[in-house]
């Protein structure tokens, strides 16, 4: 098969494609669109395997021939979207980097509503109040994938999970993990069905994260990264825990003390 089979080639930095696909940075041009950016072959592959195909692959004239880019370029074209052959100088622009990934594709965004999941399909499942930061999400997100977590719910005035630093920082999870978003008021109704514990983590919480006996599915609820969790949510849950702080720090990075908290869910389960 030819290797750059497409409709054209882009050499114009000015071009309106590159303008709308470098666009996607901005979360404006995202929530438009309800398209996002992903960078590499890696993250091309990813959504390959979750039956995901780009709406528009961009392939750099230096690209190397490779299986997946060939698997990239038939799926792309067979489910309706569109392949462009483009410079480096086009990919730089896009990817704002210097040494830009060879090839870029534009996704639909996809949301799991609250009422389409499934609690008992996984042991564990991670919900998010008022996350601010793109890398801690973009982590989280790989953290639950990789311990085997259902997916991953927002709660509040969260940062886009589909943000440019987000998606870069789930090295390709966005595509396995579910991912939900609901107001406070929705997140708290939905609550009330959970079948198994919902999981708190506070530092003035009086018991530790190991020595609370937590029934499976659990939700935890993991607050945002300087204030915690609001009272609100903390009240909705079966039991807040703690992680120790033995040394000076008096907190966690919150990425890091969601992934404690999934490990030690998801191996007692």
């Amino acid at each position: 098969m030819e290797r750059h089979v497409t409709e054209r080639v882009i050499t114009s930095l000015t071009n309106d494609t590159v303008k709308s696909v470098r666009a996607l940075h901005m979360r404006k041009e995202r929530e438009t669109t309800g398209r996002f950016l992903a960078e590499g072959l890696k993250f091309i592959g990813e959504a390959l395997d979750q039956g995901r195909s780009p709406k528009l692959l961009m392939v750099g004239l230096e690209a190397r021939p490779h299986a997946i880019l060939d698997r990239a370029i038939t799926a792309t074209l067979r489910d309706g979207g569109e392949v462009v052959t483009v410079t480096h100088p086009i990919l730089e622009k896009i990817s704002r980097r210097d040494n830009p990934q060879t090839v870029l594709g534009v996704f639909d965004q996809v949301y799991t509503p609250l009422a389409n999941i499934r609690p008992s399909s996984a042991p564990a499942w991670v919900a998010l109040e008022q996350v601010r930061d793109p890398g801690n999400l973009g982590t989280i997100i790989r953290t639950a994938d990789a311990a085997g977590c259902g997916g991953v719910i927002l709660i509040g005035d969260c940062v886009d999970p589909y943000s440019v630093e987000a998606v870069r920082a789930t090295m390709g999870s966005v595509f396995a993990v579910a991912i939900a978003r609901a107001t406070a008021a929705e997140f708290l109704a939905w609550r009330q069905t959970w079948p198994g514990n919902v999981v708190g983590t506070r530092l003035d919480a009086a018991v530790g994260y190991r020595d609370a006996s937590i029934q499976s599915p659990a939700l935890i609820l993991m607050g945002n990264e300087q204030a915690g969790l609001t009272d609100t949510l903390a009240a909705a849950c079966d039991v807040n825990v703690k992680i120790p702080m033995r040394g000076r720090a008096d907190s966690l990075n919150l990425a890091i003390a969601t992934g404690v908290m999934v490990y030690a869910v998801t191996d007692a389960s």
